[in-house]
């Protein structure tokens, strides 16, 4: 089950190197390869490396209840997250240039993904009452993040 934007659904039937969603989704199947790595922290979120290839990286982040990101895109990457307990939600930020950008919330629970491409602007938080973890992929390894600010409507780069 994805909660993702039409035409971008991972096939089942699809190999799992071909798609950051089933990647994530076979890796957060797998809970003995990171249990171990599980921690959580009151100050911010929980973010530890679990692979990297020159190809891609792959993230366990652990979210407590208040606790997310800013506005960001993870410049020309594409991947995907998927919740493996708890939920959380993810704010899609729409327009550019001198249009407001508006902001579409996906709530995302255990056992969704989400995927996303190059400039794809969005923040992921835990507005819910209990703690929730996550396994994200993202496609080329080593792109930065890039963080943005939504204050004047207009999405403006965080330098």
């Amino acid at each position: 089950m994805f909660a993702v934007p039409p035409n971008t659904i991972a096939l089942a039937t699809t190999p799992a190197s071909a798609h950051p969603a089933l990647i994530a989704m076979e890796l957060a199947a797998d809970t003995e390869s990171w249990r171990h790595l599980l921690r959580f922290h009151t100050r911010s979120r929980f973010v530890t490396l679990v692979e990297r290839t020159e190809a891609q990286e792959i993230w366990l982040m652990t979210w407590l209840p208040g606790q997310g990101t800013d506005p960001h895109n993870h410049g020309g990457a594409t991947g995907a997250f998927t919740v493996v307990a708890g939920l959380l939600t993810e704010h899609v930020a729409r327009g550019a240039g001198t249009e407001p950008a508006t902001e579409t919330r996906h709530r995302v629970t255990a056992g969704q993904s989400r995927v996303f491409g190059p400039g794809y602007l969005h923040r992921v938080s835990n507005d819910h009452p209990t703690p929730a973890v996550s396994i994200h992929v993202y496609r080329p390894a080593r792109l930065p993040m890039i963080t943005y600010r939504l204050d004047s409507g207009t999405p403006e780069r965080v330098v």
